[in-house]
C-alpha cells in the first residue's frame, strides 16, 4: 500500500546543514519537523529578553548552554546549561537570556504552524 502524497520520511540532519534565520535582534532559530512534533535550537544573544507570551502547544526547553531567568506563570526560576523545563499548553513563560549567549532547543507538540514558513517549503 502506497503512503499518503503528505506522509513524512525519516530525516537525518545536522545542525550544520539547517538554515538559520534572525526572527528579532538578538536571536536566532534553526528549525526541524515532523507531522506531530517541531524541535528548534534557539542561539541567544546576552541579556535578550522574549516576552511573556502563551500559547495552545506543549513545550519542552532544553538549556545547552548558558543561563536563563524564565518568567513561568509570574514566578521567576533561574535555568542553566542542562536543565530541562516542561511548560503546559497556555502556560504563559518568557526569559531574560543573562551573562553569556544562551542555545536553546524548544520542542513543542503540535507543530508551531506560525512557525512554517510561509508557502510550506521543505521541511528543514
Amino acid at each position: 500500500m502506497k503512503p499518503p502524497d503528505t506522509a513524512m520520511v525519516f530525516q537525518h540532519r545536522d545542525w550544520r546543514s539547517i538554515p538559520v534565520e534572525q526572527i528579532a535582534p538578538g536571536i536566532t532559530r534553526q528549525m526541524i519537523w515532523g507531522d506531530r512534533v517541531m524541535v528548534c535550537r534557539l542561539r541567544l544573544a546576552p541579556r535578550t529578553v522574549t516576552a511573556v507570551h502563551s500559547h495552545p502547544h506543549e513545550q519542552i526547553t532544553l538549556v545547552e548552554q548558558g543561563s536563563v531567568e524564565f518568567t513561568i506563570d509570574g514566578q521567576k526560576r533561574l535555568a542553566s546549561t542542562g536543565d530541562v523545563l516542561h511548560f503546559p499548553s497556555h502556560c504563559p513563560h518568557g526569559a531574560t537570556m543573562l551573562g553569556d549567549e544562551v542555545v536553546l532547543i524548544d520542542i513543542f507538540s503540535p507543530v508551531r504552524e506560525d512557525f512554517l514558513p510561509a508557502r510550506g517549503g521543505d521541511k528543514s
